[in-house]
């Protein structure tokens, strides 16, 4: 059979990566999104799902080949990976790409990390490695018309970073142009998700979605490749393909556009709280409020809050706090801020304050806000008191590639997530690592770090 010239172009610019430097604006975003990513496998850790991988994960023994974050375990590749990808998605702290309907780095940086240790790689290697993994992964759903693939039931969540994740776990791996072929066969084989995660409850069975299965997959289609694996040459090309089982009307050219000028993560949002994406914009803009007419609780009358109708509905009276919409926003003008500990205190949400702010509240879902994703804008409207009426419209959330955060900010987030599990000097330690891991040669120097003492 003819490898298509989609094919072609994707496993070469898979396979040559890691030879190519990254321009500096983009090493300096990856480093960002690393750091985001440890940071929340790390307050990950102790949350359920975290816990839960984590205990899964020192069942399976196997080789020493890369560790559990948070932990005092060193298993294979693939089981890191899996424990790891749960980790940073315990949550709702890890990136996301609008776009690509994605989180990639829950499911990226994981595999990334697992095989650089298992490869013994440096720290430049594992770099290029999670920003390609960007590049493909994301261009994949994107290939599929993300929003319409979700609306036919699958999870745009699991696919692309699974992709992602073979692509970074292959080119660490070293493997050549051919082999790629094979790493992406095995990668369509694995690909699946459907999106009924959305009632998942316990977050769970998300985090392994979102991150565990997508990680593990991806390193292991990688390690089945380079231990000498063959497979189909175009699983994305011709009769029974890849792109024939899925997608209504799919672009598979879109894989590749843009590959080496137009780098994804450089296109990908990083959360200023440490709650649910539809969550953002209204709290920048009851910050933003609260900043600019001095409020407090007793002084709100109303507070009415507006985003896109999928947001409404994932975020509504929520019994998860970091994932319900009108508790968040009580806590906000209660606090003045959004802790990651305020956003997972379940004691809280039954607090009279809190309720009592709470049947003040309310939430819609908005026509035109839906007509703007994949851009998560959000409305908020406050009525004093007083009579005074105050409106924001929340266009550009920070963190997102419109308004993104600077380094300090970036740093300041991860620090906090860190301290309370690794203690204040280590995760000073761990932010000051990754900010100088392009000069790391071997990345498993970083694991005295990361593992638990």
């Amino acid at each position: 059979m003819t490898v298509s010239a989609v094919m072609q172009r994707l496993s070469a610019y898979i396979a040559q990566a890691p030879k190519k430097r990254l321009p500096p604006a983009v090493a300096e975003k990856t480093k960002h999104h690393v750091l985001d990513t440890l940071a929340a496998m790390i307050s990950g850790s102790r949350l359920l799902p975290g816990k839960k991988a984590i205990s899964f994960a020192r069942t399976r023994g196997g080789a020493k080949e890369a560790c559990v974050i948070a932990s005092n375990i060193v298993t294979t590749a693939e089981n890191a990976a899996l424990a790891n990808g749960m980790l940073a998605h315990a949550d709702e702290t890890d990136d996301s790409h609008a776009p690509s309907l994605t989180h990639p780095g829950c499911g990226i940086v994981p595999a990334a990390l697992a095989m650089a240790e298992r490869e013994e790689a440096s720290g430049e290697a594992l770099l290029r490695a999670v920003a390609l993994g960007y590049d493909v992964g994301c261009r994949l759903t994107m290939s599929l018309d993300a929003y319409q693939f979700r609306e036919d039931g699958h999870s745009t969540h699991s696919f692309g970073p699974m992709f992602g994740a073979a692509a970074a776990a292959g080119a660490l791996a070293g493997l050549n142009a051919s082999q790629t072929r094979y790493l992406l066969s095995y990668t369509a084989q694995q690909a699946s998700g459907i999106s009924c995660w959305m009632r998942d409850e316990e977050h769970i069975e998300k985090a392994f979605d979102f991150g565990g299965m997508p990680a593990r997959n991806g390193v292991a289609a990688a390690a089945m490749v380079a231990h000498g694996f063959t497979g189909v040459e175009d699983a994305l090309s011709g009769e029974r393909s890849f792109f024939v089982a899925y997608g209504r009307k799919p672009e598979p050219e879109k894989l590749i556009a843009g590959l080496g000028e137009i780098f994804e993560v450089m296109n990908t949002n990083i959360k200023r709280w440490s709650v649910g994406s539809p969550i953002q914009a209204p709290l920048d803009a009851l910050l933003l409020l609260m900043q600019q007419k001095k409020f407090g609780a007793d002084d709100v009358q109303q507070l009415g809050v507006r985003v896109a109708h999928q947001g409404a509905n994932t975020t509504n009276n929520r019994t998860m706090p970091d994932i319900c919409m009108q508790h968040l926003c009580a806590v906000m003008v209660l606090d003045g801020t959004v802790s990651f500990k305020a956003a997972h205190d379940e004691k809280r949400m039954r607090n009279p304050r809190v309720l009592g702010l709470r049947k003040k509240i309310e939430l819609h879902g908005d026509d035109g806000l839906t007509e703007a994703m994949p851009s998560r804008q959000g409305i908020v409207e406050v009525v004093l008191r007083d009579g005074t009426t105050l409106r924001h419209h929340m266009k550009a959330v920070r963190g997102t590639t419109e308004n993104p955060m600077t380094r300090a900010e970036v740093d300041a987030k991860a620090y906090d997530l860190i301290a309370p599990v690794f203690g204040r000097t280590r995760a000073r330690r761990l932010c000051d690592a990754v900010w100088s891991l392009d000069k790391l040669g071997n990345v498993r120097k970083m694991r005295t770090l990361l593992k638990e003492e």
